[in-house]
């Protein structure tokens, strides 16, 4: 690597850091002073509060890495052009292309370290921390559950009036197996609780309706169906469900690494149940942050290697305006996956391919 490479790599990384270390800062000191009086309630003590925060924010220096990432880019290109030393590396015979050597051998390294440590580093410390919130911060929400809907496998569901996570038991249970949109089994119970020692559930009062046959008869709006009910006082049986089901899944999806994203999500799809999009946005997002590095350095060198005569201020503030723009992709677009409008794997996507776009168009005719 020659002596120009290794400068500007210097100057590229260490100014990541210092801008990681800056955003930590300020969100360090706003979350607590937002969180002060919930540490007081808990009677947190010191120690606590360090180790939360020793979770906390390597999660956040994850999320906002590619946005870091850009803002240093540009703050470091722009000081370059501002002291004329572009312009004097392109006039030595350095093509411009040559010049971005330097800034994606920094992209690389961040993008590594960052993709290892957000795929199965921080995801493992984000249990910690959300076990932290759900104990001391109000997300667990009410340990009573009601109304509880449950898709088991393909045609089968589950529905519990109301459970109570502290006892593992439920109230008013039912499970409905379907076979071509007909109802064909039917199993209810009073009470439903956990046997941690047969590690099965126990049905309470229970009632098992089996619906064998549907004859229609000659006048359409009748039908005879023959049922066998039986029913007892209790009934041992195993659920495809553990009582961890039914456990607070506040943001579980930050404390899965990648291979268990992608287990949890074979094990929804087996069910057929609802809200796979969220896992399957956290895991494509993921794999599209590295990419989102790269085109991000490739941009923020664009748009500050020419050097302006009111000095570096403006580049900037560019480059704060097309990371705003850049969040704001990503966040609606990861709002239409996770509401199901548009596939997971393409919405991650398309905040990058728009920006490498752009990116291309600003190389090939943005003056530099």
């Amino acid at each position: 690597m020659k002596l120009l490479d290794r400068y500007i790599l210097k100057q590229f990384l260490s100014t990541f850091i210092f801008v990681v270390l800056i955003l930590l800062a300020v969100i360090s000191v706003i979350d607590v002073t937002e969180k002060a009086d919930k540490y007081a309630k808990a009677n947190l003590s010191v120690m606590q509060v360090l180790g939360y925060y020793a979770d906390f924010l390597p999660w956040i220096a994850g999320l906002v890495t590619p946005i870091t990432v850009f803002i240093a880019t540009v703050y470091v290109t722009a000081r370059l052009a501002g002291r004329t030393e572009i312009i004097a590396i392109l006039s030595s015979g350095v093509s411009f292309r040559r010049l971005l050597a330097p800034y994606f051998t920094g992209a690389f390294l961040i993008a590594s370290v960052s993709f290892y440590l957000n795929g199965w580093v921080i995801p493992n410390s984000n249990k910690t921390r959300l076990a932290f919130e759900m104990d001391y911060l109000n997300k667990a929400g009410n340990p009573n559950l009601r109304n509880i809907h449950l898709q088991i496998a393909p045609n089968t569901f589950i529905y519990i009036q109301s459970y109570n996570n502290l006892t593992d038991k439920g109230y008013q249970f039912t499970l409905e197996h379907f076979e071509n949109n007909r109802l064909i089994e039917k199993l209810t119970a009073n009470r439903i609780e956990w046997d941690t020692a047969k590690s099965k559930w126990t049905l309470r009062d229970w009632k098992l309706k089996k619906i064998d046959k549907v004859f229609e008869m000659v006048s359409q709006d009748s039908a005879k169906i023959t049922e066998q009910i039986t029913s007892g006082l209790a009934l041992d049986t195993t659920l495809i469900i553990h009582p961890k089901e039914f456990k607070n899944d506040y943001r579980k999806y930050d404390g899965l690494t990648i291979s268990e994203l992608d287990d949890y999500i074979q094990t929804l799809r087996s069910r057929g149940s609802a809200g796979i999009e969220v896992y399957a946005v956290e895991k494509y997002t993921r794999y599209a942050s590295p990419f989102s590095i790269f085109i991000l350095t490739f941009m923020g060198v664009i748009v500050s290697s020419r050097k302006s005569r009111g000095g570096t201020g403006f580049q900037i503030a560019l480059g704060f305006l097309l990371s705003f723009i850049f969040i704001l992709f990503f966040m609606m677009f990861r709002t239409f996956a996770e509401a199901g409008s548009m596939p997971p794997q393409i919405s991650v996507w398309i905040p990058s391919i728009v920006f490498a776009i752009l990116s291309l168009f600003m190389y090939k005719y943005v003056p530099r």
